[in-house]
């Protein structure tokens, strides 16, 4: 995706002037929120276009790419403005910078979502309600290479708070909100304490990894779409794994050997 171009420091604007185009940028509302050194890095990394980014202190921010970042640097460089954070974020991140980008094309995530054969599963969130889980299954989806996370409800995958928790990783997978009928294709397996045991599955790679709530797990309408019912091993008398920790057990596993 092409970035838009940002002049270097010796052209910056000064605080009051960044904080009227933040400002008016963030009014748009279709910008993204990357809150923190490690979602900036990330989005960055994997093509994002990052229009805005502003911090206290800009040299900190670079030395900080410098030191745990290098290969996306020079482009830190380029774009972080000094602001003071305060008057435009209700929180600020301890690594004292936030930015804004553009969201993915979302066409062109669902063609990549419907492409068949894919390389790796899409993982399936049903009716989730906590923004930090999700933001943690994106993170380990992106780790594992899977080809998506898709959401059915109410919550917004692209909120703000469940981009911070991915740490930016939004742009390094498919992430999006579908109904039932939308859901991309492939064999349908959904996560249950009544369904087979995953150790003696072999999970494809054009499956669709659904997993439910930890209160009240798979949705009875996705369960009877259901291709396949899947078991997690789990001790007796412990009611749940959390969401972020299922998924990254059926990752692995889908991830491991091949029998």
């Amino acid at each position: 995706m092409r970035r838009a171009a940002a002049a270097g420091p010796d052209a910056a604007p000064g605080p009051d002037a960044a904080v009227r185009q933040w400002r008016e940028a963030a009014g748009q509302g279709d910008l993204v929120l990357l809150d923190g050194f490690h979602a900036l890095k990330h989005a960055l990394r994997f093509g994002a276009d990052v229009r805005l980014a502003v911090a206290d202190d800009p040299d900190a921010v670079r030395a900080l790419a410098d030191g745990l970042a290098p290969d996306v640097g020079a482009e830190v460089a380029r774009l972080v403005r000094r602001a003071p954070l305060k008057e435009l974020l209700p929180r600020v991140h301890p690594t004292g910078v936030a930015a804004l980008a553009a969201r993915p094309d979302r066409e062109a995530g669902r063609a990549a979502l419907g492409r068949l054969p894919r390389p790796a599963p899409v993982v399936v969130l049903d009716n989730p309600r906590n923004l930090g889980n999700v933001g943690a299954v994106v993170r380990l989806a992106a780790g594992f290479g899977a080809t998506g996370v898709v959401t059915r409800g109410d919550l917004d995958p692209w909120h703000p708070h469940v981009v911070r928790a991915g740490a930016g990783l939004h742009y390094a997978t498919t992430v999006d909100r579908v109904e039932l009928a939308e859901l991309p294709p492939g064999p349908l397996y959904a996560l249950d304490p009544e369904g087979e045991d995953i150790r003696a599955l072999t999970l494809p790679d054009d499956a669709l990894l659904a997993f439910g709530s930890e209160r009240h797990g798979i949705s009875p309408e996705l369960r009877a779409r259901a291709d396949h019912l899947v078991s997690l091993p789990m001790r007796p008398q412990v009611s749940s794994y959390n969401l972020a920790t299922s998924v990254a057990m059926a990752l692995f596993h889908w991830g491991g050997p091949k029998a």
